[in-house]
């Protein structure tokens, strides 16, 4: 319970902010505005996220809705790791540096690659069992600025292939929204 409520306040705090198409938004605690570009409007309403893990040493960008589906998941791994993440297709994530610094653990059915930094040892994206042609990307990774709302559901990884078949739009939340 303790942990849902963090999660909950982190993310409120990622995602607080007043956004106008085309004008300047102040993230709350920032030090400068940000801004709405063109290019962000044109691809359909999504916007270019960027993070990486504490260190640096891994960066990466993405294309996503300024809105955040998150999964909380309770399966074993997830539960260590308190990991919470919101699913992308690849086509619209980029790693813009670090690949010499991951690392990846696989387990079970070796179909999710739980990738982490080797440096500071913290977990930005992995490849979901679930999405296996997409990223799960945690939103507490992503830099402040870009995110206008989160939803977070749960998802019960214990039962997974139960989960799976009640919850039909999981599978389909890595396919591409727009042509990148």
């Amino acid at each position: 319970m303790f942990y849902r409520r963090a999660l909950l306040s982190s993310l409120n705090r990622l995602g607080r902010r007043r956004q106008t198409a085309g004008l300047p938004y102040k993230v709350r605690g920032a030090k400068r505005m940000a801004y709405i570009t063109k290019d962000e409007r044109e691809r359909g309403g999504l916007v270019k996220h960027t993070g990486g893990c504490h260190c640096g040493a891994v960066r990466f960008e993405l294309w996503s809705a300024p809105h955040l589906h998150v999964f909380n998941c309770n399966c074993s791994i997830c539960t260590k790791k308190q990991n919470c993440h919101f699913i992308v297709p690849k086509s619209q994530f980029t790693l813009l540096q670090g690949a010499d610094n991951i690392t990846t653990y696989t387990f079970n059915t070796r179909m999710a690659k739980h990738t982490f930094c080797k440096m500071c040892g913290v977990q930005s994206f992995y490849t979901p069992r679930s999405n296996p042609d997409g990223f799960g990307v945690a939103p507490h990774c992503l830099d402040p600025g870009t995110v206008s709302s989160v939803t977070v559901e749960d998802f019960c990884g214990q039962n997974w292939e139960e989960s799976m078949q009640k919850h039909q739009t999981i599978r389909s939340m890595s396919k591409p929204t727009t042509d990148t």
